[in-house]
């Protein structure tokens, strides 16, 4: 457990012995061990698949398909059996399953330790719920369940099971990785409900079966389509770990050739999700806006490496090559199919609300939603980085310079969301390869002060924008300001 905090440590411990408390009594006289060890072998055969190649993993060895999948089993442990047993049944299959971080054991000693808790009161809220009776395991003279009155012990199973591993879940974060427990809690109850709510009703179909005239042997046909859904799910993670690989291996082309730009692109992608989710998107969206963030600058790749390194102020030749990014991006990526939108967002994110931006002259609701979240992080986080040819602006000044120009370069809506979100969040700029001697930026980690006045503390003045930061690929003389870049000729689409 050497890898592990002792906080966590500490825990886990306390976990795995509030766990043995609850299965001492299994131990005693009167314990259906049949049932138990029908039960208990059961969820660990359900374990096994992401141990195997077949059919758990690919030939090719990707992802498992159903580790910790097969909840049904658990719950419906909590329906048939006393509290206790309940919970020895997911002992077996939590020490069997497959663990991917080290150290191992202790990993799987959580696993267990969690999974029994869980499962021990799921038992005993059921019971206070008459779920026994309900179920047609006697009194009042009941042989067969009592629908729909048995939905109720069941549901309320489901929710403790639920809130128990959410519970834990978030003190073992907290613990873990020294977080308030309030963010380390957050969402996990919602988050989990719908999917702890369909293996609840598969539990109890389990349940029913079991007690059945059929027997045991017929509750095996509710696993076969929960089987079925768990694998598919396990292809939907594989594909997206897939995905996150394509991105990060476009980003590090574009950071071993622009290493100036190093740490740029996580950043804009990081501000770009703080201002979707103040704009209330929802999780797709937002995931496709951190996605546009990222690879905002990956048509740089096209960019011969002499124009990305120049130490100089670029030539109006240099400077038309420059400006080629955003549809050398576009074509780059145009194939992938689960950027969606993101792609609009690369080929647009240098053009302007007044319409002088590039690559084609658009103007105001003519420029893609995505497009003016990403402009303004990509804005945002070139003012508050340190660059060669500029030095990081204070957050509060790069702040003021985003609104000084919302209107006419930039959305309002979108600079005002990122105000909000920095109110609440603060801004933490990473030191990228260029700043290495460079001191740290002024404006990093600090929450946005009063917005000064544009005639006054506003770090451009004239009548131009604002620069446009991410053009500057070439090096610039450092100054006390970044420079402002001229206005570029209008290009329609073809």
């Amino acid at each position: 457990m050497r890898a592990i905090p002792g906080a966590a440590r500490a825990y886990i411990l306390g976990a795995a012995l509030c766990a043995a408390v609850c299965l001492l009594p299994a131990f005693r006289p009167g314990t259906p061990w049949r049932a138990v060890a029908l039960l208990a072998v059961l969820y660990a055969f359900c374990e096994m698949p992401a141990r195997c190649r077949f059919p758990g993993r690919s030939p090719h060895g990707s992802a498992p398909v159903a580790a910790g999948s097969f909840f049904p089993v658990l719950l419906a442990s909590a329906l048939l059996l006393p509290p206790a047993a309940a919970a020895l049944v997911a002992v077996p299959g939590a020490l069997l399953g497959r663990v991917e971080q080290r150290p191992k054991g202790a990993r799987r000693v959580w696993r267990a330790a969690q999974l029994s808790l869980a499962t021990w009161t799921a038992a005993r809220v059921q019971v206070l719920f008459g779920g026994p009776v309900a179920l047609g395991g006697g009194g009042y003279g009941l042989k067969t369940p009592d629908f729909p009155y048995v939905l109720l012990p069941a549901g309320a199973a489901t929710l403790a099971f639920c809130l128990v591993l959410a519970t834990l879940d978030g003190g073992v974060l907290a613990a873990a990785e020294r977080l308030p427990l309030r963010t380390a809690w957050r969402g996990l109850f919602v988050r989990s409900l719908a999917p702890h709510g369909a293996h609840g009703l598969a539990g109890l179909m389990m349940a029913v079966l079991w007690r059945s005239p059929y027997g045991p042997l017929s509750a095996l046909f509710v696993l076969l389509p929960m089987y079925i859904s768990c694998w598919v799910f396990a292809q939907y993670h594989r594909e997206s770990a897939a995905h996150q690989a394509t991105i990060r291996a476009l980003v590090q082309a574009v950071d071993l050739k622009d290493t100036y730009t190093r740490g740029h692109s996580e950043r804009v992608g990081r501000a770009s999700v703080l201002i979707a989710q103040e704009l209330g998107m929802d999780r797709d969206r937002t995931e496709v806006l951190r996605f546009a963030g990222i690879l905002h600058d990956v048509g740089k790749l096209g960019v011969p490496t002499r124009v990305l390194r120049k130490d100089g102020p670029l030539t109006p030749d240099e400077r038309r090559v420059m400006e080629l990014h955003p549809e050398y991006g576009h074509e780059m990526v145009r194939g992938i199919g689960f950027l969606g939108e993101a792609r609009e967002a690369i080929l647009h994110h240098h053009e302007r609300l007044d319409g002088s931006g590039y690559p084609y002259g658009l103007a105001g609701a003519q420029i893609p939603e995505c497009a003016r979240v990403v402009a303004v992080a990509d804005a945002f986080d070139a003012m508050t980085s340190t660059r060669s040819y500029s030095r990081a602006r204070p957050v509060g000044t790069a702040m003021a310079e985003l609104e000084r120009c919302a209107g006419t370069q930039f959305d309002p809506d979108m600079v005002n969301a990122l105000v909000r979100a920095l109110s609440r969040h603060g801004w933490q700029t990473t030191v990228t390869a260029d700043e290495a001697e460079a001191p740290a930026a002024p404006g990093g980690g600090a929450r946005p002060g009063p917005v000064p006045s544009p005639g006054a503390g506003s770090p451009t003045t004239g009548a131009h924008p604002a620069p446009d930061p991410g053009t500057a690929g070439a090096r610039l003389p450092p100054g006390p300001r970044a420079p402002v870049f001229p206005r570029v000729p209008r290009r329609r689409r073809a």
